[in-house]
């Protein structure tokens, strides 16, 4: 299945500018895997040591949230969305 995954700007770097990429997979944690592949220090910036998502990464599938889903175990579908939405701290 064919699924579309959008790179936020730093991570940009990793996937020679493009700001959408395309890897066959059927969860999350496999186009995480397929993006390694074709884009080394991907997976780095995703998962932390023990293979679950970075507090600071977010992961949207279709615009829902992947902690609210099945985490990085979530299914996917040929024409899903992946949104990587690094986390952003703040203040006055």
């Amino acid at each position: 299945m064919a699924v579309v995954v959008r790179v936020p700007t730093p991570l940009r770097r990793l996937t020679n500018g493009q700001g959408e990429v395309q890897v066959e997979a059927s969860t999350i944690r496999e186009a995480i895997e397929r993006l390694e592949e074709l884009y080394p220090g991907f997976k780095d910036r995703l998962l932390d040591e023990n293979g679950e998502l970075r507090r600071f990464v977010n992961l949207y599938l279709n615009d829902e949230d992947i902690r609210f889903l099945k985490g990085v175990d979530s299914e996917l579908k040929d024409g899903d969305i992946i949104s990587v939405v690094p986390a952003i701290a703040g203040g006055f």
